[in-house]
């Protein structure tokens, strides 16, 4: 087995996803609720 320096270690990408990524996918899931959600129970305006 070849060891791994750590300037090699460093250049490693793995799976993880950014912040950015997460933040993006929650605001969408967030607002396809609220889509949904005015869809199905819409209430008036006051």
């Amino acid at each position: 087995m070849k060891e791994i320096e750590n300037k090699e270690l460093s250049n490693i990408d793995g799976g993880a996803i950014s912040a950015w990524t997460a933040i993006g996918i929650g605001a969408g899931i967030v607002f396809l609720i609220g889509v949904l959600d005015g869809f199905f129970r819409p209430l008036k305006c006051n």
